[in-house]
Order: C-alpha cells, then sequence, then structure tokens
C-alpha cells in the first residue's frame, strides 16, 4: 500500500453543553482529522489533542505542526506499506503519541477498507454491542448534577461516572449514591487532582461502592498510586499515566493499580492499545475505554477496541448526542443501554461531507509526488 496524499482537517464542534474537569471548561471540540489517500482507498483518523496543553502536553496547533513537519512527510517517502510499519517508521521522532495515533488510525483504516475488513475483525473484537457509560462534568450545584445523573439514567446509560476535584468529591458522590441507590454502576474520575496527603480523604470514598477510582494522582507518581492501592477498598484505575504497554507492564508490577483505562490516542494507536489490552489480560487486570471528546470517527474506533474481550467494564464511549447536536458521521444512538460495533469495511463511517465542509476551520494536504 503506497501512500499518495495526507490532508491535514481542522474543526470546530459546539458541545451541546460546556464540560468541566478539574482541568477546566470545554465549550466546543476542536480536532484534528487526517485524511489519508493510498493506492487501494482512503482512511480517515482523529487526532484527540486538545486545544491547549492542559490534559496533555500535546495541544491541536502542535500535532498539526508535527504531523506536517516530520510525521507525514516519513510516510509519504516511504514505498509500500502497511499500518503496523507507521510506528517503525515514525520512532525517530520522540513523543507527540497524539498525532501519530491520528496517522495511524488513517492509514489502518484504509488499509482495512482496502481488504474489505472492519477495524473490530482486525483488532480481534468478540462482541457485536459494548455497554455505554457516560462521563459527568463538575456541575455548580449538587441538585443540578442530580439532575444530570437522572437525565442520563433515564436515557439508558449502563454506568455513570461523576468527574471531582478537592471541595468538589465526598458530597456530590453521597447525593448521587444516595438518589440512586447502590445498584448503580458509579465511578470517579480525578483527573489527577489530588496528592499523596490526600490519602486519608480519599478514603473516605471507600463508603459508597464505587467501581473505582480513576487517576486520582500526578501520572508520573506510580509510587503513590501503589499506597493508596494499599490503603484504599476502592480499586485504583489508571489513566494517563498510561501511555504504553510498557508503562501499563510496569504500573502493574508496582502494584499502582488494578485497572486500566485505554485510550487510543494518549498511547500512540489502536496497535498500541490492543497491546496494553493483552498485557492488562495476561497479569488479570481488567480495562475499559476511556473518551477524548471524539466525533463519530473516533467513537467507530474506541467502539471496536472496546469489544475486545478484557474491556470487562462499562466505558466512556457514549451515544454522539451525548457532546454533540450533529455529528460529523452518522450518529451512533445508545439502544437498550448499548451500542452497536460498526461492520462495514475499515472504520465503518465516513464524514458526511455537507456537515464536514461547515465545521471546517483550515485544511492542509500533503502530497506524496513531492516526497
Amino acid at each position: 500500500m503506497k501512500i499518495e496524499r495526507v490532508a491535514l482537517r481542522r474543526i470546530a464542534l459546539p458541545l451541546v453543553s460546556p464540560f468541566r474537569t478539574s482541568l477546566g471548561i470545554e465549550y466546543e471540540r476542536v480536532a484534528l482529522l487526517v485524511q489519508v489517500t493510498t493506492s487501494d482507498a482512503e482512511g480517515w483518523g482523529e487526532c484527540v489533542a486538545g486545544a491547549d496543553a492542559s490534559y496533555s502536553s500535546e495541544y491541536v496547533e502542535g500535532a498539526e505542526d508535527v504531523l506536517l513537519r516530520h510525521l507525514v512527510p516519513p510516510l509519504l517517502a516511504a514505498g509500500s506499506m502497511t499500518a503496523h510499519t507507521v510506528a517503525p517508521l515514525l520512532a525517530g521522532v520522540k513523543g507527540h503519541r497524539m498525532a501519530k495515533a491520528a496517522l495511524e488510525m488513517a492509514v489502518l483504516d484504509a488499509e482495512l477498507r482496502g481488504h474489505g475488513l472492519s477495524f473490530a475483525a482486525g483488532l480481534g473484537a468478540v462482541a457485536d454491542s459494548v455497554p455505554s457509560g457516560v462521563s459527568v462534568g463538575i456541575m455548580d450545584s449538587v441538585p443540578e448534577l442530580l439532575d444530570a445523573v437522572a437525565g442520563y439514567l433515564a436515557r439508558g446509560y449502563r454506568r455513570i461516572k461523576l468527574k471531582i476535584e478537592p471541595g468538589w468529591d465526598f458530597a456530590p458522590v453521597r447525593a448521587v449514591r444516595e438518589r440512586f441507590g447502590d445498584d448503580l454502576l458509579l465511578q470517579v474520575d480525578a483527573n489527577a487532582a489530588y496528592t499523596r496527603a490526600d490519602v486519608r480523604h480519599l478514603a473516605r470514598l471507600d463508603d459508597f461502592d464505587l467501581l473505582l477510582i480513576e487517576q486520582p494522582l500526578d501520572e508520573e507518581d506510580l509510587l503513590g498510586h501503589a499506597t493508596l492501592v494499599r490503603s484504599l477498598r476502592t480499586p485504583i484505575c489508571l489513566d494517563e499515566s498510561i501511555v504504553s504497554a510498557r508503562s501499563a507492564a510496569d504500573a502493574i508490577a508496582l502494584g499502582a493499580c488494578r485497572i486500566v483505562n485505554v485510550k487510543p490516542g494518549r498511547v500512540g494507536g489502536y496497535l498500541e492499545a490492543r497491546r496494553i489490552h493483552d498485557v492488562c489480560a495476561a497479569s488479570g487486570v481488567p480495562v475499559w475505554c476511556g473518551g477524548m471528546l471524539e466525533t463519530g470517527l473516533g467513537r467507530a474506533g474506541n467502539l471496536a477496541l472496546a469489544a475486545l474481550p478484557n474491556f470487562t467494564l462499562p466505558g466512556d464511549v457514549s451515544a454522539s448526542d451525548r457532546y454533540y447536536e450533529t455529528d460529523i458521521t452518522e450518529p451512533f444512538v445508545l439502544r437498550d443501554g448499548n451500542l452497536a460495533v460498526p461492520t462495514g469495511p475499515g472504520l465503518g463511517v465516513v464524514p458526511i461531507p455537507e456537515v464536514l465542509g461547515e465545521v471546517t476551520t483550515s485544511v492542509r494536504e500533503l502530497i506524496g509526488e513531492d516526497y
């Protein structure tokens, strides 16, 4: 397979409501899409980097720049290739996992489309639908939070995740548990908002029978997380700390987590995400698929990933209307608490041209014959 052209398209999609975490508030999804044209097919990728560098050192403008200058040219200059050769070809560029993941995703999409295979088949999925959870941001008040959770449960979501931070943790969790009962699958996500000094405070969450506490401490503090694992009954889940299969293996060996959140963009792509799945499965550590406000493109890929056998907990792959009034692809619709895994070639979805045109803010193209 020879890559003939790569287009980088920046888009801006307004969110149906502001999404607040301990890191800040988002009002729209500014995303970078990668469109790859090969000798056999066309493929799409989505970069999950945010508009700023608050969640990660990567951000949209930086991702676009490194793709233009350092990542796309080697692929255009290469001869015949597959998605599995993308990572080795780009190994000379340090970091930039989100940018690399978007490019590899587009190549994998094109490759699978060329063979008439779905993402699910290519990754080794074993399910045709996956249970859907929803992430609920930090609210202005507990009553507002309870109304939001009630709305999501009425729509059929299987699991609720609450974003927390110091000052917004114990009270909202208690209120949700008391209002909706012990049968509700409930977990919390701190986005690294706490420190080792908060161990006793976090231990108060043990009273609420949570599925897990996600990334309570800084992403580099594996030893601190290991201390939490020993100090709390509630399972500790790592998110930002896990950037590769090697880091997952290290975290498990250190006893720093009992559950892992897998985000393909954060770890460098779907192929590395599958390796993390395999490492965790071999160690008896369950995984679930996180979300990064993806459009329908990233949502399609995440559903295929979440259909692998060790994804035993409901993830954050929510319906399209959780975030967007109009997605750039045909929307993913929640049915009986599940989302269907696409079965068409590649991702199984493509952008709707009219919608894509309306939300596009810039396009940059690189042509293979120039390299």
